[in-house]
Formats: C-alpha cells, structure tokens, sequence
C-alpha cells in the first residue's frame, strides 16, 4: 500500500511543480546594449497553446490526485483514527515542496543558466513522472468508475419534481432502499435518511428517472449542504489574491539586498510564506492535533468545519498587518521625499512584508487543508473527484473575483487620489483597498461561522455497521441479500461479490 502511494506522490509531486513552476518562467531582462525582437504571432500561438496545454493537464490532475491517493488507504473512521497522519496534511505538504522546488531550483536555473534550460528541466521532470505513473499503475488500488454522477444528481431531481406531491410517511421503513443497485457507488457505506421520500413496492428495477434510492438522494443532499461552506472559500481566494500583486509591486520599492551582490527577487517574497506552511504543516501534525485531542476526544484534534474557521480569522490578520506595513513603507518614502519617484527604492526593508506572508502560511494549513479535508470527507463516497474539482474551481473563480475587485476599486476609487493607481504606488491608498478586503472578510467569517453552525454532517453507515445489521437479521432467519467487499483481484482493481446468506 505504501509502495503505491510512493509511485503515485513521485508522479503528483513532479506534475506540481510543473504547474507552479510556469508562471514563474520568464525571459531574462533584455540588456541595453542588445536588439530584442518583437515575438511573432508565430511565437505567440506557441505560448498561449502551451498554457492552455498546462491548465488541461493541471484541471485533468489535480481534482483526482487526493482522491486516488485516499484510494490506496482504508479511508474509513476507524481506520483514519488509528492512524498517526492524516493523508489531506501529507498530501499539502507535498504541494508546498514542490511549489518551494519550482520557486527556487527551477527559477535558479532559469536566471542563471538560461531560458532553454528553464523550459528543458520541467520537461524532463514531467517525463520522469510519466515514467513513474506508469511503473506504478500495476500497484494501484483502482476502483472501477459506477456511471456519471452528474446523471445520477440529474435522476434525483426528476424523480423528485414528478414526486413532489406524494406524501412522505412517517416510517422511514417506507422509503425505497435498494443495496444491490447501490453497491458500486456504496463500497465503503450508504447514505441514510434524513427527510425526503421516495417509494416503491415492485422488486422490478426502477425507472431511475422516476424512482430514486435514498443513498441517491442522499448524494444530492450532501452536495448541496456543502455548496455554501464551500462559497466562503471562494471569497477568502478573491481576498488574498493581492499577495500575488500588489505585493511584488511594494517588494521593488524596498531594499532588497541581503549583500553587496545579491538581492532577493520580488516575486520570491511567497517562498517565506511556502515555508512556514510546510513548517506549519508538521507541527500540526505532531504538535497541535496530539494536544487538541486530549480536550476535544477527535482524533483529528478539532473538526474540518473548526480548522477552516481559525484559517478565515488568521486571513484576515494577513490583510491588517498588510495595511500597517503599506503606510510605514509610505511614511519612510515620504521622509526621504520619494513620494513623487515610482522608481525609486525606498529605504526600508523588503522583510518588513514577511509577517505577512508568515500569517498567510498559518492561514493556509487551517483553511487550505482543512477545505480540501471537508470537501473530501463530507462528498458522497462517488462523487469525491468532483468534490476535489470543487476545490480547485473555488481556488480559480475566486482569483477571477479578486481580479475584478481591483479593477472595480480602480476604476470608482476616483482619479486624483486613485487607491491603485497605474504607475505610482506611492501616491495610491493601497492600505484603504487591504481595510476593504478585511472588511469583506469579516463578513465572509460571520456567514461560515453561520453556516456551519447550521450544517449537518453526513448520515454515513459504514460497511461494518451494515454488516453487524445484517448478522442480526440473519439469525432471527430472514434471508438478506448484501453486497461485501471481495480482495482486490490481480490488476488491484476492487471486486464486489454478492453475498446472500439464509
């Protein structure tokens, strides 16, 4: 098992840096003394199909990656419990060193050695996980897709609008239950009732179009119960994307020197906070969760929906600190009367912004790990690749809504004292645009604690709670037809076998 998730962290681990490593490739600065060339429409069309490339690969790798990789464990309570690690924390930390090898081996080489080996090493990196991937696939627990879930949402929502006026009985006895049909997408356990009705007395398969289980049912239930929590998070992207802007912009404004020679490039100011959410990562790990768990009794510490509500506050003490660093950078140009010199560098240090990015990695092994973690746990059992692209998709909508937010800002914050001004940093209020993204933030936190004071966890029954069920039934003498979990057969795929007992 563990051979498995070795081969398949290689693979993800490479494809990673690949992803983090591309925006950061650029050519060098062109030097005065030579003639650059404008880049040809030829050219151009190389790059653009070259991102577009990327972004497939990374849409098509990174929902699936944390799903397969909880394929090769027993991702179930007792199991999870017993364990001394937890896979979503691993799993970040991963992403976090292959986004610290892309920002500092890759980036080294493209500085210094030159632009072909900038774009040569991740190719051959990104060979080197093919090879990986297909060494281990004979290893891997693969478990066989059961139809597209998207259908299966669609049927309930039918069946449910032609049902709409039937009556829901009070004996949950009463609704439609049919393990056989659910098995391929219950290996692990159904779904229970909550509070809809469906019914049938034929022992003919149903019209699914007509006629939904409730572990079906329950599918699109826990999909919608999750769609608000995950909306917080897409306000909390759309907040902190100035740390990819606005940030780079106030670190060539400082001094950046460590020595006479050497000074740190602007766009390397996200490695502090790359490092201390892999430092974080591990003293969670080792640190907090043993210590949570002896007052809270979790074996996780504290729940996904608490870890993600101390990432939201620890976010928006990103944007505060950011907001006192930005006037007493503002205050040192203006003593030194650099105020009117977009160019000029201000005499103060660029390590004044670590403090910030020191939160912003706190932030992220709460709130990042904690929103995968959740995505993950509370999806239904088939449908946790499309829970994991939830995930992501929050990540993208939210920098397309940060992107609009400053182009608002911008464009309403009026001309002569614009807050983000095109050229001239020092004459904008960047604080007065930090206040009103942790004003939002304060916002977004009164709506998710709100929401998860109202969620409801998933109504799981495990495959041993069924079967203890079962071995009841069986000895007062009734005949129940079951669905058990059989040993995976000789290409690691799982099996299911019927098990009718009497």
């Amino acid at each position: 098992m563990f051979i498995n998730f070795l081969f398949f962290t290689l693979q993800g681990l490479i494809s990673i840096t690949i992803s983090a490593v591309l925006p950061t490739l650029r050519p060098p600065p062109c030097p005065t003394q030579v003639n650059c060339k404008e880049a040809s429409a030829l050219q151009l069309w190389v790059l653009y199909i070259s991102l577009l490339l990327s972004s497939l690969g990374s849409g098509g790798i990174r929902p699936c990656v944390v799903t397969f990789a909880a394929d090769q464990f027993d991702m179930t309570k007792s199991s999870a419990a017993a364990r001394s690690w937890n896979l979503f924390n691993w799993y970040y930390f991963s992403m976090g060193m292959a986004t610290l090898t892309a920002l500092t081996f890759v980036v080294y080489i493209q500085d210094n050695v030159g632009w072909g080996w900038g774009l040569g090493v991740p190719t051959i990196a990104m060979a080197l996980s093919i090879i990986a991937f297909l060494v281990g696939s004979p290893l891997y627990n693969n478990i066989k897709p059961a139809g597209s879930p998207l259908v299966r949402l669609a049927q309930v929502i039918v069946a449910a609008v032609k049902k709409r006026k039937e009556v829901v009985p009070e004996n949950p006895a009463l609704l439609y239950e049919n393990r056989e049909l659910d098995a391929a997408i219950s290996l692990h356990g159904r779904l229970v009732h909550t509070n809809q009705f469906n019914h049938a007395t034929d022992s003919k398969p149903p019209n699914l179009w007509k006629l939904a289980t409730v572990h079906r049912v329950e599918e699109l239930k826990c999909i919608i119960r999750m769609l608000p929590i995950w909306a917080a998070g897409i306000a909390l992207i759309a907040t902190s994307s100035h740390l990819h802007s606005f940030t780079v912009l106030q670190a060539r404004s400082m001094e950046r020197h460590l020595s006479h020679s050497f000074q740190i490039p602007p766009a390397s100011m996200s490695i502090f906070g790359n490092i201390t959410m892999l430092v974080g990562l591990v003293m969670y790990e080792r640190l907090f969760v043993p210590f949570a768990r002896r007052f809270t009794g979790n074996p996780s510490g504290i729940t996904c929906l608490q870890r993600m509500g101390v990432g939201f506050v620890v976010n928006i003490l990103v944007t505060v600190v950011a907001s006192f660093v930005e006037i007493k950078r503002k205050a040192v140009a203006a003593d030194h009367n650099l105020l009117d010199d977009p160019k000029a560098i201000i005499p103060i240090s660029i390590f004044w912004l670590v403090p910030q990015f020191f939160l912003h990695g706190v932030a992220d092994v709460f709130i990042s790990v904690g929103h995968l973690e959740f995505l993950y746990d509370q999806s239904p059992e088939s449908m946790r690749s499309t829970a994991a692209a939830l995930y992501w998709i929050a990540i993208s909508m939210g920098n397309y809504i940060g992107t609009l937010m400053v182009s608002l800002v911008h464009k309403y914050s009026g001309k002569k004292s614009n807050w983000l001004p095109d050229r001239n940093l020092n004459r904008g209020r960047l604080e007065y645009y930090y206040w009103l993204v942790s004003g939002i933030q304060v916002i977004n936190l009164l709506y998710y604690v709100i929401c998860s004071w109202l969620y409801t966890y998933k109504p799981l029954e495990e495959v041993s709670e069924i079967c203890k069920e079962e071995d009841k039934e069986v000895l007062a003498g009734d005949k129940i037809p079951s669905m058990i979990l059989d040993s995976t057969n000789a290409h690691g795929e799982v099996e299911l076998g019927r098990n009718e007992t009497a």
